[in-house]
């Protein structure tokens, strides 16, 4: 089997970011009915600190990727039906760099991009459902993600129709481990 080449997409507001990636995923302590790989794709926001200029203006800006706000996993088992998104689910809070539990979620799991349209297009609400201070994000965040949104869910319906046709699309030795995770996220 060949090596899993992970994409990731990134979106910038002022502070907000929104960051994608297709993922591989195998728990190492998986919860029952969870057991054995996932594939699909990770989406988070995050932190964005946008650096000094190293030169002139000219110059190449370094960026910081910082902390995760909210995470959503739309995966599916690797073994189960393409279109199933049967291991599909959210974190709507994280500590740190720790996501909380899996949160299942059956609107999330039947209509997942229509989902995911609807919980970025109100930024303030993922906030306040992450416990994180709305002042974390500007109204050009709010705005931007706002209107960004149909390209970014466009983008992860593009990148889910990908993988599916990469089937199985996992990384070398990876049938054999116990403890898998191929993805930037």
């Amino acid at each position: 089997m060949k090596d899993v080449v992970t994409v990731l997409y990134l979106f910038g507001f002022e502070r907000i970011g929104v960051a994608v990636s297709d993922i591989y995923f195998v728990d190492p302590n998986p919860e029952k009915g969870q057991e054995g790989a996932e594939r699909g794709v990770r989406l988070e926001l995050r932190r964005l600190e946008p650096g000094e200029l190293k030169g002139s203006i000219y110059s190449a800006r370094p960026i910081t990727v910082e902390r995760p706000i909210w995470r959503v996993d739309l995966l599916e088992s690797v073994t189960g039906t393409p279109g199933s998104f049967d291991r599909t689910h959210h974190h709507p809070g994280i500590k740190g760099w720790e996501p909380g539990r899996r949160v299942f979620d059956k609107e999330l799991s039947k209509e997942p991009l229509k989902w995911l349209g609807a919980r970025l297009a109100d930024l303030e609400g993922v906030l306040d459902e992450a416990g994180v201070d709305r002042d974390e994000a500007s109204p050009a965040d709010v705005t931007g993600l706002r209107d960004r949104t149909p390209e970014i869910v466009e983008t992860v319906a593009r990148l889910l129709d990908t993988i599916r046709a990469e089937s199985p699309n996992a990384p070398e030795g990876a049938e054999s481990a116990t403890s898998v995770r191929a993805s930037w996220l």
